[in-house]
């Protein structure tokens, strides 16, 4: 049986959690893929990596959320980023450590990280990017 000072440290723990999904600053979005394609390839604990990586670099501007298919059973589990003036890239096979290297290069960084790169968006394809 747990504590009531553990419980209440679990709660503080989950709320940061919640928080990080719907904050009010929020200027980048990392949308997992988390159809049962993906769950059955580790997209849970690619979302859980990705929102430990949040906290521990103290990132509130961050939107991780989940969402369902994304068309590339195959590359599973999937991931797209948003970040304010780079390209809209979609990556697979991004696991725990690939999710903390996205974190670092391309959110933090500002830099995308070409092995995992399935898609970029339209625009900069276009001009060869």
């Amino acid at each position: 049986m747990k504590s009531l000072e553990e419980l209440a440290a679990i709660r503080a723990k989950m709320l940061e959690q919640v928080s990080l999904r719907k904050g009010d600053n929020i200027d980048t979005r990392i949308v997992v893929g988390m159809a049962t394609c993906g769950i059955a390839a580790g997209a849970k604990e690619t979302f859980a990596a990705f929102v430990d990586a949040m906290a521990e670099r103290g990132l509130t501007n961050v939107l991780v959320r989940q969402t369902g298919c994304m068309g590339r059973c195959a590359e599973e589990p999937t991931v797209e980023v948003v970040v304010p003036g780079l390209p809209t890239v979609v990556y697979g096979r991004v696991d725990a450590a690939a999710a903390k290297e996205i974190v670092e290069k391309h959110i933090v960084g500002r830099e995308i990280v070409a092995a995992n790169v399935l898609d970029k968006s339209g625009a900069d394809s276009a001009k060869g990017e």
